[in-house]
């Protein structure tokens, strides 16, 4: 079963577009990831999902319901924001059920929904205190709780852990997932942070210029990217993209056996061995603990390597480095993957 729908959707305002015709499919009982750099139109989509901007073009369906001309109230979803959005004045509790109450819910229902909610995100002996005397992570969890009452069988997420540091968006990405699974949700998740897309989601969307590049799920996407910018935006360390001139790295005499219209060709630092039959000199080196960035000249081009943070490496030193041929990624004029 899917729970959200695009048909041919757009959004464009006057001059401007924010995103064009897509067509896309998010399954229900999965985390699904909107990812993408600033501007890419991850949060207008997640807001044409909830019903906040309207669609230029295009039909939406919410677990098989048309809900293109529906008003939000309407669309069974909730949403987390950003900057939490609770009431300072109110209790942890009363910032809960703030919704349950306006809709007119019975006392009981309410108090259950509360107390199950409460307890899922460990907020049990914090229903008294109010929004300032709770850290920044339990006011998260507060936020997360509100929508989790509201019983919404989608939650739409925009970038709920970027106002934590990164110990607790750590923690938080652990929490989110489990609920998520424990619950069976389905969550759409917006995030320019592709370290919470890879390790949460089940399906990510990657999104450019208003565009979908890629959907795929984390592995496939990283082992399999269909264009140079997800080649490069994908990866703790950005690929190596190296031109080719015919079967030749560009200003090295490196060999390698490209397919048909390829011009350049992508190798991820970490498939990149110290030993092999290239020698090439290091010209800088970033170290980061557990390993060490290695950056050595091909020509007029760079290759990073990563390798063990305690391998000591001085600049200048040449080193000899070699790689399976199928860890070779290629791509043509277009900037599309040769498969």
């Amino acid at each position: 079963m899917t729970a959200v729908t695009f048909e041919h959707v757009s959004k464009t305002w006057e001059a401007t577009t924010a995103l064009h015709p897509v067509d896309l499919t998010l399954r229900a009982g999965q985390f699904s990831v909107l990812l993408g750099p600033s501007g890419c139109g991850k949060t207008t989509t997640l807001r044409l999902i909830a019903g906040l901007e309207t669609p230029s073009s295009g039909r939406i369906a919410i677990f098989g319901r048309d809900v293109t001309n529906e008003t939000p109230s309407r669309r069974g979803v909730s949403m987390v924001f950003q900057n939490y959005a609770l009431f300072p004045h109110l209790s942890v509790a009363e910032n809960v059920v703030f919704g349950l109450r306006v809709r007119g819910m019975g006392s009981a229902e309410i108090k259950s929904r509360l107390d199950r909610a409460l307890a899922l995100l460990s907020l049990s002996k914090l229903g008294a205190r109010k929004p300032g005397q709770l850290s920044g992570g339990q006011q998260q969890r507060v936020a997360l709780a509100r929508a989790l009452v509201a019983d919404a069988r989608l939650c739409l997420m925009d970038e709920p852990l970027s106002n934590l540091d990164a110990q607790l968006r750590q923690e938080m990405r652990h929490e989110l997932r489990a609920l998520q699974q424990e619950l069976g949700l389905s969550v759409v998740y917006v995030t320019h942070d592709q370290t919470e897309a890879m390790s949460m989601a089940d399906q990510v969307v990657l999104l450019k210029d208003g565009r979908i590049e890629q959907v795929a799920t984390p592995f496939d996407i990283y082992q399999k990217p269909r264009s140079l910018f997800v080649a490069q935006f994908i990866g703790s360390s950005r690929m190596n993209m190296l031109r080719m001139e015919g079967a030749r790295i560009a200003g090295t005499d490196i060999m390698l056996s490209p397919p048909a219209g390829a011009v350049q060709v992508g190798l991820r630092p970490e498939d990149i061995t110290l030993t092999g039959p290239h020698k090439l000199p290091v010209i800088k080196t970033e170290f980061t603990g557990a390993d060490v960035l290695l950056h050595v000249r091909a020509g007029d081009q760079l290759i990073a390597v990563r390798a063990q943070g305690k391998q000591v490496m001085a600049l200048q030193t040449v080193i000899g480095l070699g790689w399976d041929d199928a860890s070779l990624h290629w791509f043509d004029a277009n900037g599309l993957r040769i498969s």
